[in-house]
């Protein structure tokens, strides 16, 4: 630093830090009007789900002979984390989740594995099994989503004007795909009566085998002459429905046609596909996803357009409504940042005006700006956009960025009031300060390190936290060096004095005071020492007595709802159950509109959002309210609508804030058997009932469903010519009905099935009456041949790492967090856990493990956090003491962190930690400052006592203003629920640390280098 200066080089060429102040403001206005929107950062959802159907079988086979086979070759994933999967009558999901070890561009080929490694054992799944299928699109956000509803209009008119819409917005710039949802497939059913089959003699597969040879498409070959090919066509398939019902089937008696004997019916569906409603409507569901790193409000105004178009050409009836609209949520929130942020600005500038003067102010002024430009065009340039913490980290950059002008600008105010010449005082002002600020800079900086390079989504989740805010304050530290002296050069006017005058500015009647109080601390400095250790300890103490949590809710006005009815459940029912909610909430003025989702759950319209697959036990609301005062009330009539639903398991939530959590309470229950797992977790419940701080306790799977049992007479079957697979494959066609085609019709195909009437399919006690074809061409009631019975099994088997496992979980009492609640019932159930047989275990999940987890990587990166800042100290002072002097001052700010969290009543969060981090570097940065500053009062000739208390007199000014800029600068983040703990901390800290800083750092040297006082 001594070698080249860099504030007299500026000053030789202000013209060329003019152009590149007018270069820098150009660029920044561009990269801000560029750069990309949204509302909170990404964060790599590592999940992939695998879906295997195998028709018939049960959750326990299911289990057993698909989804282990699955999940033991899937070990063998590179970066596996654990596995999770649901195994239920015909069917299993199975959720692969990689470490958050494994880099994003690694993520795919790691698909790509898991594809290779599952189809590798294909042939070992048993005979019937369909898939496995691969979603590895599961954390894909639908930013748009658009319903089509039309009163009096079908599901196929509004599916086929969907598919016109779907086109249309693929035009619009930046959308990368539009999906429909709540599409209803049609089906053409030909039905019979059961007694009519037998009373007939025909088979049903007979009737199958005739439809499928008449409609079959076979080419018939074709005729080459010397010119032309001419193709062979043969008539007969099916060009109307009405072609089915002519068509001749053979009897024992002779020939019919299959219309006089079946009904042949066109309709949708049975059992339904899932489905959507908006307000109550049946609608036709459209999910737009943007292009990876587009912007969101560029997008919301093209669709705004087209959708405004296409608004005006939809037939009369149809309407199409917003039912998620991101770009709109992200322009909002936007704004109320971009206003804070000007908030903040304004309150720093206040504070220079009227501490540094008018005219030092004004450079200031300028200075701010000008680096705030500078972060935005580096900001489009490594692709970080605008949105809650990026603009959250640029409000908290704001209080540190004037640090270094203050300290340029109060060093050359010194010198100019001294009398020096402008030149000589800036050149001044660089050679004293510009090395300790550097050293300062960077270690503000690593502050941020842990939150920068620690794993996890929920580092993730704040990454550019670390980013944004050492772009800022690295730029600071160059406009401080090169443009403030050149603005200070020009603008500052002060009155010279003589240089030989003797004035000394220091000797006022403040700092005489100072000095008086300074010399008292350095007289008693083990009391003070001690004063302070025992502060330090209290406040440690008082920890145990904050709230925890991990992620608030957002401020959404959404509110989540899922019903869950008995496992089972069809989805008519759900259906059913749905309408019947919806009316409770129609014409609620709170509520400006709502979505519901038959047999799955809403799409994930945000990343914090994670949709729930298809289960026709499962219906979801999204309810948008007001604003949040309407959420309230809307949440209490939620509560006293439910109690009218005893047999539904009801929940409701907030949009919550980074990785999602389904209950604010949730205890995992994992072994080896499925009965001993439920009755721990039963044990559990029964627990967490009687415990005031909880509601709502419930078992993701317990209860079992209904299934009819048909005990076969083997012996009579065989005599008759029935085997179990004929059996069953003859009940499967006239109870579910069997696809036996397709009917083809322009541009799409319709499933045609054949099954028995819905007089003899849907009613459990005909059952028995069912007749069963034999191979001489007679029937058998199904009762001849087996015993019926009534039993239950598990609808659904749940595992974890290839354990079954149940998960409870719970609802929180007002005050009360979901994480402090949950680690709260784990330590009561400490004695159970010990107790627990060989296998078997009790742990946390939800939000309260990803907490755990996320603070554990966090605090991974601190050692080397630490190390950067010793080095950066050693570079700086070049003494081991004086290097551990200052970090010694790092954990003050823990004395004015604790109780100030616990007035405000603020929750120790995962951004709470953070800021902790990133306080311990602002405080060691004025150390260091102070540190340099007694360095050089030695290097005068002074003595220890007396460099100790000039230099802590000379350095009280830039210390306070740079903390009282960085303390101000969080005032207005202290309202927001995302960033108010860490504001909170931040501010408290830094004011008591500063405090602690300027007295009891010169007590801590006067120990260590036994200061003694000198005349």
């Amino acid at each position: 630093m001594k070698t080249i200066n860099l504030t007299e080089w500026a000053l030789r060429h202000k013209a060329l830090i003019y152009f590149f102040i007018i270069l820098t403001f150009v660029m920044g206005a561009y990269s801000y009007q560029n750069l990309g929107r949204t509302e909170d950062p990404e964060f790599v959802v590592r999940k992939m789900v695998i879906s295997v159907v195998w028709p018939g079988a049960n959750a326990q086979q299911m289990e057993e002979q698909v989804t282990d086979k699955i999940e033991k070759k899937l070990l063998d994933t590179p970066g596996l984390d654990y596995l999770n999967s649901y195994s239920a009558p015909g069917k299993s999901y199975i959720f692969v989740n990689l470490d958050f070890s494994v880099e994003h561009d690694k993520i795919q080929p790691t698909w790509l594995d898991v594809r290779n490694m599952v189809n590798d054992i294909r042939d070992t799944l048993p005979e019937g099994v369909l898939g496995p299928y691969f979603n590895d699109k599961f954390s894909d956000v639908f930013c748009s989503v658009y319903a089509v509803t039309g009163d009096g209009y079908s599901y196929e008119a509004m599916r086929a004007e969907a598919e016109k819409i779907r086109r249309l917005l693929l035009e619009v710039d930046q959308v990368k795909k539009v999906q429909l949802m709540g599409v209803q497939p049609e089906k053409i059913y030909i039905e019979m009566e059961s007694s009519k089959l037998a009373k007939l003699g025909i088979s049903p597969n007979a009737i199958l085998a005739t439809l499928k040879g008449q409609n079959a498409m076979t080419p018939a070959g074709m005729i080459e002459t010397s010119s032309d090919d001419v193709y062979v066509r043969v008539s007969g398939m099916f060009d109307e429905v009405e072609d089915i019902g002519d068509m001749p089937v053979h009897t024992g008696s002779g020939t019919i046609r299959l219309g006089d004997i079946a009904s042949i019916q066109r309709s949708y569906a049975d059992p339904a596909e899932p489905k959507m409603y908006y307000n109550g409507q049946p609608a036709v569901g459209l999910m737009l996803s943007m292009e990876e790193g587009g912007n969101v409000l560029t997008l919301g105004e093209a669709l705004s357009r087209m959708v405004s178009k296409i608004q005006k050409d939809l037939p009369v009836g149809l309407e199409l409504h917003q039912v998620a609209d991101q770009p709109e949520v992200v322009k909002e929130s936007i704004n109320e940042f971009v206003i804070t942020l000007l908030i903040a600005v304004v309150i720093i500038l206040l504070v220079c005006l009227f501490t540094l003067g008018i005219r030092t102010g004004a450079v200031v002024a300028i200075v701010i700006p000008l680096v705030i430009a500078g972060v935005f065009a580096v900001m489009q340039g490594s692709g970080i956009a605008l949105h809650r913490v990026s603009l959250g980290a640029l409000i908290v950059a704001i209080g540190l960025l004037v640090d270094d002008a203050i300290i340029i600008l109060e060093s050359m105010t010194v010198k100019l009031e001294e009398g020096w010449e402008r030149t000589e005082a800036a050149g001044f002002a660089y050679v004293n300060t510009a090395r300790p600020m550097l050293t300062g800079t960077l270690i503000t900086c690593a502050g941020f390190i842990p939150v920068g390079f620690s794993q996890g989504s929920a580092a993730e989740f704040l990454g550019s936290l670390f980013w944004v805010t050492t772009i800022a304050l690295l730029i600071s530290w160059i406009v401080a060096v090169t443009v403030t002296p050149v603005l200070g050069y020009q603008l500052i006017r002060l009155k010279p004095a003589h240089k030989a005058s003797g004035r000394d500015v220091y000797d006022s009647k403040f700092y005489r005071w100072f000095r008086k109080l300074l010399n008292g601390c350095l007289e008693n400095r083990q009391a003070v020492l001690i004063v302070t250790l025992a502060a330090f300890l209290a406040s440690m103490f008082m920890v145990r007595y904050i709230k925890q949590d991990f992620f608030p809710e957002s401020v959404r006005p959404e509110l989540i709802l899922d019903l869950r009815l008995p496992p089972g459940s069809s989805i008519q029912a759900t259906d059913e159950t749905g309408k019947q909610f919806a009316g409770q909430l129609k014409d609620d003025p709170d509520i400006v509109d709502y979505s519901y989702y038959v047999g799955q759950g809403a799409p994930r319209f945000i990343l914090s959002h994670e949709p729930v697959l298809a289960s026709s036990d499962f219906a979801q609301f999204v309810i948008v309210a007001k604003d949040l005062e309407a959420r309230e009330r809307v949440a209490k009539k939620l509560d006293g609508i439910l109690t009218r639903f005893p047999s539904v398991e009801g929940h409701y939530r907030s949009i919550q804030i980074g990785p999602p959590a389904k209950y604010p309470v949730m205890l995992r229950v994992s072994g080896y058997e499925r009965d001993t797992v439920r009755n721990i977790a039963e044990q559990i419940r029964t627990l967490m009932a009687s415990e005031a701080y909880l509601r709502d306790v419930n078992l993701d799977w317990n209860q079992k469903s209904k299934v009819v049992r048909l005990t076969i007479d083997q012996n009579k079957a065989r005599l008759l010519g029935v085997n179990s697979e004929t059996l069953a494959s003859t009940l499967q066609a006239q109870l579910s009905g069997v696809p036996i085609d397709e009917f083809r019709e322009k541009d799409k195909t319709v499933g045609l099935s054949f099954r028995l009437d819905s007089s003899s399919r849907n009613d459990a006690a005909n059952m028995k009456d069912l007749n069963i074809p034999l191979s001489s061409g007679q029937y058998v009631p199904l009762d001849q041949i087996a015993k019926i019975s009534y039993d239950a099994e598990d609808g659904v088997i749940w595992r974890y790492d290839l354990k079954p496992t149940i998960t409870l979980q719970a609802d929180v009492t007002g005050g009360v967090t979901g994480t402090d609640a949950t680690k709260k019932i784990y330590q009561e159930l400490a004695s159970l856990r010990q107790e627990l047989p060989l296998g078997y275990s009790v742990e946390m999940a939800g939000s309260a493990e990803t907490a755990d987890i996320a603070l554990a990587n966090l605090l991974k990166v601190v050692p080397f956090m630490a190390i950067v800042m010793m080095i950066l100290l050693m570079l700086q002072l070049e003494s081991i003491p004086k290097m551990l002097l200052t970090l010694f001052t790092a954990p003050l700010g823990m004395i004015g962190v604790i109780p100030a969290l616990l007035l405000t009543h603020q929750p120790l969060a995962f951004v709470t930690y953070c800021g902790i981090l990133a306080l311990a570097g602002i405080i060691i940065r004025n150390s260091v400052i102070l540190i340099d500053q007694i360095d050089k009062q030695l290097a005068q000739g002074e003595a220890t006592w007396n460099a100790i208390i000039n230099a802590a007199v000379l350095r009280f000014r830039p210390i306070m203003l740079t903390a009282l800029a960085a303390i101000l600068g969080m005032v207005p983040l202290m309202t927001s629920i995302f960033w108010g703990p860490m504001a909170v901390a931040i501010a408290a800290g830094l004011f008591v640390a500063t405090m602690l800083t300027l007295l009891v750092l010169p007590a801590m040297y006067a120990v260590w280098y036994q200061a003694v006082p000198k005349s």
